[in-house]
This record gives C-alpha cells, sequence and structure tokens, in this order.
C-alpha cells in the first residue's frame, strides 16, 4: 500500500482525531508498521502528531476541542484567559489555549497550537457547555473568571495579573458568586469571593 493509498483510507474511515491503534485497524497493519506509516504521513504534511500515539488531520480538527483529545480519557474545557477572550470579557488575545482538567497539569506544544492544561478537582469541574460539531466544552463567563481566580495562588504563577475585565450583558454575579462556594478550601473561597467583589468593583467605576 502506497502512503497516497494509506492517505486516502485513513481519510475515509477516521475521525479527525484518532489513535495509531486505531490507524491499524483501519490499515490492517501492525501498530509498529502502521506507526511508521503515520510518522511519514506527519513528515509529508498530511498528517500532524499531538502527543504519542494520538494524530490529527490538520484541517479537520477544531482548535476548541484540543484540550480534550489531549488529556482524554480525563475531561477538560476550555477556560481561563481563553474563555474571558472568547466571552469578550478581556481584549488580549492569548498565545496558548488555556483548559481546566481533572487531568494532571501539564503543557502540550503541538503542531497545531500550545495548550495549558490546569488541574481542579472532580467538585470543582463543571460551569461549561458543549459548543461546535466536535464537542468541544467551553466554560461559561462566569466560571472562566471563578476559574481564573481560583488558580491564582498556583505555582506557576500563570493567573496573577488579569487585564482589564468587561463583563458582558449575560454575565451574572450571582451565578458566580454560586460557584465559589463549590471551593472546599475556606481560605481559597473568601480569597474568590473578594477578588470577584473588587473585579466587579472596577468594572462599575469604568462604567460610570
Amino acid at each position: 500500500m502506497t502512503l497516497i493509498d494509506a492517505l486516502a483510507t485513513l481519510a475515509a474511515g477516521l475521525e479527525p482525531v484518532f489513535e495509531t491503534g486505531d490507524a491499524a485497524a483501519r490499515l490492517a497493519l501492525t501498530n509498529s508498521h502502521a506507526s511508521k506509516a503515520l510518522a511519514r504521513l506527519a513528515a509529508a504534511g498530511h498528517l500532524v502528531s499531538l502527543r504519542r500515539g494520538l494524530w490529527a488531520f490538520p484541517g479537520r480538527i477544531d482548535a476548541l476541542s484540543l484540550p480534550g483529545r489531549l488529556t482524554a480519557p480525563l475531561p477538560s474545557y476550555v477556560s481561563l484567559q481563553s474563555a474571558l477572550y472568547l466571552h469578550g470579557m478581556i481584549s488580549q488575545v492569548p498565545t496558548v489555549t488555556y483548559a481546566v482538567s481533572l487531568a494532571r497539569a501539564r503543557q502540550y506544544t503541538t503542531p497545531l497550537g500550545v495548550v495549558s492544561v490546569h488541574h481542579v478537582t472532580p467538585g470543582f469541574f463543571f460551569g461549561f457547555a458543549e459548543v461546535g460539531r466536535q464537542g468541544a466544552l467551553i466554560a461559561s463567563p462566569e466560571k472562566a473568571l471563578v476559574d481564573f481566580l481560583y488558580l491564582a495562588p498556583a505555582r506557576s504563577m500563570l493567573f496573577r495579573g488579569l487585564p482589564e475585565v468587561e463583563f458582558p450583558r449575560e454575565f451574572s454575579l450571582r451565578r458566580a458568586y454560586g460557584m465559589t462556594k463549590r471551593i472546599t478550601s475556606r481560605g481559597r473561597r473568601a480569597m474568590v469571593a473578594a477578588s470577584l467583589a473588587r473585579i466587579a468593583k472596577a468594572a462599575d467605576s469604568s462604567r460610570t
């Protein structure tokens, strides 16, 4: 089977993102031989390697679904600066896709962009919705902001400074405060609530 034949077979039968085992089954090859064929297709620009054993057709994947693909089987949703920008709450375009996950914190550098994954506990993994055909999960405006404030003490220092925030019409402070009640640490909960109040006050002042 030529590489062109292999590419046509894969494109006709696989999802935009797939594992080596999926390709091996489709091509009727061993995993080892399939991996070599996929690497050659990637070198020619027909595929991209997202991480070991995970591949994608570069023109077919929704970038917002990338975090969930990388952390599978554990789920992730786009949040923090990325979701704040998507909701029109900050004007600075993030150069990295930020995500919250049940997976461990990690940064993935892929040919399709850099994804920064940040861990939360299962009890704080909520406040998102599915968008688009590929099932990308995006935080609500309230959860994106609360996530940012919740992660502010992280050692990475990625969430110490927030650009000026503009609340969209649909933003609910009551809903955001309600989300803080699900933070189990009393000290962290008080810190997030105080930061939220300070940002709300600053936003009100800028509108007057």
